[in-house]
């Protein structure tokens, strides 16, 4: 997720990807290592070409990249551009925990004046 284009076209961008379930399979299999696009496409029933697809979607994402060692092309997932994205979403849950333990302490107040 590096380059000139605005932080949040990028992570619009990975989002979107994100919106598939097939991409969310293929994201949470590179969270435990490389794979190549075989192993990739086991779980899943479509083709290789589809999976292929969904990989440059992740790829343009800016969330997986692809090496080449020898004859296989393992498929990575971009650590950092995920973080990113745990980050965006982590700093409004955080928010939103805080006002519902706000809601909780006005509820309890007035559960206990109500009861008195």
């Amino acid at each position: 997720m590096r380059g000139t284009e605005g932080k949040e076209a990028r992570m619009d961008r990975a989002f979107a990807a994100l919106a598939d379930p097939v991409r969310r399979g293929i994201i949470a299999r590179l969270s435990r290592g490389s794979a190549t696009v075989n192993e990739l496409a086991e779980p899943f029933d479509i083709t290789l070409q589809a999976v292929s697809k969904h990989i440059a979607v992740l790829e343009q994402a800016g969330l997986v990249t692809r090496t080449r060692e020898a004859q296989r092309r393992p498929v990575h997932l971009d650590d950092a551009a995920l973080e990113s994205l745990t980050s965006w979403i982590d700093r409004y849950r955080l928010l939103h925990e805080e006002q519902f333990r706000r809601l909780d302490a006005v509820l309890k107040k007035e559960t206990k004046e109500g009861t008195s």
